[in-house]
């Protein structure tokens, strides 16, 4: 038995996979969240849950369940391929009409000055810029009038007074990476579990595989689950090593071209299926 685990491991992680590692709606979201670097932690936990806990109702025998209600499979396929469909069009016009300075955040990512909010608050530049205006400020009253305490409380009320300036664009920023950070979660959860090859994929075919595994299918089902969060780690935080290539627009355009193909194609499919 012991010295069974670790070739059913095995098994388990090279058939997962294999069927992980495929174009699809899933992978090229991650891609795309990977090169922007929004919220990609929280985008690759998602996926990486999501399969281990479909592969665990798989190697649980809930595989034959839904294989035995057919309407599930068809209204996930539904409502999956619409959703598909539109993510597949705001990518499409995305390549009709770029979102101005794109290429330049993606550049300034590459190198690490945050020009994109989900990296680092612009708010910060107001910060600096502000404390840069009133440091020279401070000092020409204090050059002009050296003895004068009216001039350095003057000077003193202007530094409070931006304070609250910069303390509500450091919080405005906060909340805009919050609401970036929200959206990407629900695209993620949308685009994994109103999916129905993840079903199939995942419940029906490593469950089935798993179960001829007899009383090693955990293991089978361990290693599946490792090669998953394995590969989404791998594609989130290795797509940043495309910064440089996509500070172009033009590459850009051309990402999200193959991702609104990508979509579009795959939601029509599941339509069709449906």
């Amino acid at each position: 038995m012991t010295h069974g685990i670790i070739p059913a491991a095995l098994t388990g992680f090279g058939t997962g996979l294999s069927l992980i590692v495929a174009i699809g709606a899933q992978n090229a979201f991650v891609l795309r969240q990977g090169v922007r670097r929004q919220s990609v932690l929280a985008v690759v936990a998602i996926c990486a849950v999501s399969d281990a806990a479909l592969i665990a109702l798989g190697v649980a025998g809930v595989g034959a369940f839904v294989t035995a209600w057919p309407p599930a499979l068809t209204l996930v396929g539904l409502v999956g391929g619409a959703f598909l469909i539109c993510y597949g069009v705001l990518a499409a016009r995305r390549v009709l009409r770029p979102t101005p300075g794109a290429a330049l955040q993606a550049g300034d990512t590459a190198t690490g000055t945050a020009a994109d909010p989900d990296t680092t608050p612009s708010g910060a530049t107001t910060a600096a810029s502000s404390m840069t205006a009133t440091t020279t400020a401070t000092a020409t009253a204090t050059t002009t009038a050296r003895n004068s305490s009216t001039a350095t409380a003057s000077a003193t009320t202007a530094t409070a007074a931006q304070a609250p300036a910069t303390g509500r664009t450091a919080t405005g920023h906060t909340a805009a990476r919050r609401a970036a950070t929200r959206r990407a979660v629900l695209t993620c959860l949308a685009m994994t579990w109103l999916n129905p090859h993840v079903y199939l994929d995942t419940v029906l075919l490593l469950g089935s595989l798993a179960a001829d595994r007899g009383d090693l299918r955990w293991a089978f089902g361990a290693g599946a689950c490792l090669a998953s969060l394995i590969w989404f780690g791998a594609l989130g935080y290795g797509a940043r090593l495309l910064s440089g290539l996509l500070a172009r627009p033009s590459a850009w355009r051309v990402l999200d071209g193959l991702v609104a193909a990508t979509m579009v194609t795959m939601g029509c499919l599941l339509l069709a299926r449906a």
